[in-house]
């Protein structure tokens, strides 16, 4: 039996910008999903379950192998269940792509089992997670296998590989990534609240893509020496001060509102979009007490920076 751990993700800076080359600073989450490998005796067959963090699965299929195709196998209740329907399409994907990629591996049968320690629907990694587990499990480019399935710029990737903040860049010569040393001394007054907001992000990405040349370069160029800035800062009015900065310009490029500015214009300390705006989590700044601003809202699940990020 062969076991795989992978981090989730936070992307602190650089959303959107990362995929044209942006520096942006990376932090791996304490909580990331694990992969379980066993070989079978059934002949030409994967079976797969996805155990959720209440040990509970919440996937369920086999895979016939033939030439390098995977074919799902699903139960009579699944193949009714569109998102179960969808969930095996993007598997398929992901091991007919890993299997081009080293084909000698799949000579065996193998039980694969997945165990997720966050909340799927949190989005801090559930994709590259796996993507990343499975890279190592067969010994493959985990970057290419993401290209092949999910896409995105591999940021995500970077930090399931780390303990550590990292920055991630894409250069001419493929993904960078390095070790930041960004573990501030104020990060008692950074906390993480979850919206529960899924976004379409599609407009947002258009209207970011259909910026000028130049005006992207520039983008670009900002955002990287923010992303440099807020790694050496030492104070949270700096700090804070980088952030908002940060927001500004995404928030220009984008063509959408600040999310403190649409939903929590008045709250006392700093916010910050995550990933996709206006979904998933943000960052605030402030202190314990200033968490019950957003539980009287109606917003949860909050986490304290350090018992989030690695």
């Amino acid at each position: 039996m062969q076991h795989f751990n992978s981090n989730g993700k936070i992307l602190l800076t650089g959303e959107y910008a990362v995929l044209d080359g942006a520096k942006a600073l990376a932090l791996p989450t304490r909580m990331g999903q694990s992969l379980q490998v066993s070989e079978i005796d059934e002949k030409d067959q994967i079976e797969w379950k996805s155990f959720d963090p209440e040990n509970k699965i919440w996937f369920n299929a086999k895979f016939r192998t033939e030439n390098g195709h995977f074919n799902p196998v699903l139960s009579e209740e699944d193949q009714k269940d569109p998102e179960a329907k969808t969930i095996a399409d993007q598997l398929q994907k992901i091991l007919q792509s890993a299997f081009r990629a080293n084909p000698g591996k799949f000579e065996n049968s193998y039980s694969l089992s997945t165990r997720l320690e966050f909340d799927r629907k949190w989005g801090l990694g559930s994709s590259s997670t796996l993507i990343n587990n499975i890279s190592n499990w067969l010994e493959i480019d985990p970057y290419s296998l993401l290209k092949e399935s999910f896409g995105g710029s591999g940021y995500d990737i970077a930090a399931a590989q780390s303990n550590n903040p990292v920055t991630f860049q894409i250069t001419k010569n493929g993904p960078v990534s390095f070790a930041a040393d960004f573990n501030p001394d104020f990060k008692d007054r950074l906390f993480f609240v979850y919206l529960n907001r899924k976004q379409n992000s599609r407009e947002a990405i258009a209207h970011y893509r259909n910026q000028n040349p130049e005006h992207l370069q520039k983008l670009i160029e900002k955002i990287s020496g923010l992303t440099e800035s807020i790694i050496s800062c030492d104070s949270l009015q700096e700090f804070e001060m980088l952030v908002q900065a940060h927001e500004t310009l995404i928030s220009k490029a984008i063509e959408l509102p600040k999310v403190k500015q649409q939903l929590f214009p008045d709250y006392p300390g700093c916010i910050k979009s995550l990933g996709g705006w206006g979904g998933d989590f943000i960052l605030a700044t402030g202190s314990s007490e200033n968490q019950e601003y957003f539980r009287n809202k109606g917003y949860d699940t909050i986490f304290d920076y350090s018992d989030l990020i690695l």
